[in-house]
């Protein structure tokens, strides 16, 4: 029996299998640890279940010398030092396919969303501004027919890509490597579906922005260091830029005083793509599947693809 560390409380069961077989801590709060409750709670731990919100750097590792396996409760492990889990020989493991159709449909409704102005039309009921049936009143854009480029051809992005055949669009899949300016300049829409790397770090900058048509719509439902926050703000306030939806932020959730949260035409949403208990659920099992096998001496059935 192993001692193992859970960052937060988690949906469905799966934290019952982990705790018939090993002696499990959950985090009781809410919110995330701090970095030195983190290290406190996992000093002792020889597995650790850990979310986007922890830090899994040198410094932790360093203060916990038993550790042997790490299961990162999300599809992406860039809150993980690579270098530092691949130096201790420590496996990570992560939660696929579980959460594609879940943020595929949230991607479609963000998009919907924002061309339709479904936020701002509530907002403006609730606060008294809708008199009459208008014909110039929040007018849209199209989605049906559209030109979407979707930015990332892995399991989420071809989900994307499936659901936009329903409103026959027009898909331009565009991986890291392909013609990505090109893209820009032709779609009403850009949905972002790349993980978070130093390549993708600020893909979405001034520079591709500026390519974009002021008629065109973004959304990310990825990570939020893909888009640089300041020169969309710039965007939006300029009127380069129709709208933007974004379900991840840099950081999250966004201080006040933040340059995009008055930024108009924009919809935030609180990192909720995956937020079905159908996926979640499923998340927890894949990461309680990753670290059982792990402390059996297994190879874990969903490693992250490190390396």
């Amino acid at each position: 029996m192993a001692r193992v560390f859970v960052t937060r409380r988690l949906p469905g069961t799966a934290l019952e299998r982990l705790a018939a077989e090993h002696e499990v801590e959950v985090w009781p709060g809410d919110m995330p640890p701090s970095a030195e409750e983190l290290r406190a709670r996992t000093a002792a731990a020889e597995g650790l279940l850990s979310l986007l919100t922890e830090r899994i750097d040198a410094e932790l590792l360093a203060a916990a010398p038993k550790l042997r396996a790490i299961a990162n409760y999300a599809i992406g492990f860039d809150n993980v030092d690579v270098e530092a889990v691949a130096a201790r020989d420590i496996p990570v493991g992560v939660t696929p396919d579980v959460l594609t159709d879940a943020t595929a449909d949230f991607a479609l409704a963000l998009m919907l969303a924002a061309a339709r102005r479904v936020v701002e039309g509530h907002r403006d009921v609730v606060d008294g501004k809708w008199r009459t049936w208008e014909p110039q009143g929040w007018l849209g854009a199209d989605v049906h027919g559209a030109t979407l480029a979707v930015i990332g051809a892995g399991r989420i992005g071809r989900a994307v890509a499936k659901r936009a055949a329903g409103f026959e669009m027009e898909v331009l899949m565009i991986d890291l490597g392909d013609d990505l300016d090109a893209a820009l300049q032709r779609a009403d829409f850009v949905s972002l579906h790349a993980p978070l790397t130093p390549e993708t770090h600020h893909l979405i900058d001034a520079a591709k922005l500026a390519l974009m048509k002021p008629t065109a719509i973004l959304v990310n439902t990825a990570r939020g260091p893909i888009v640089d926050k300041v020169a969309l703000a710039a965007a939006l306030e300029e009127g380069r830029l129709a709208a933007a939806a974004l379900d991840v932020t840099d950081p999250e959730p966004l201080p006040p005083g933040d340059p995009l949260m008055h930024a108009p035409n924009l919809i935030v949403t609180p990192h909720i793509a995956s937020a079905t208990g159908t996926a979640r659920a499923a998340m927890a099992d894949r990461a309680v599947d990753n670290l059982l096998a792990a402390l059996a001496g297994e190879p874990m059935p969903y490693p992250a693809p490190i390396g």
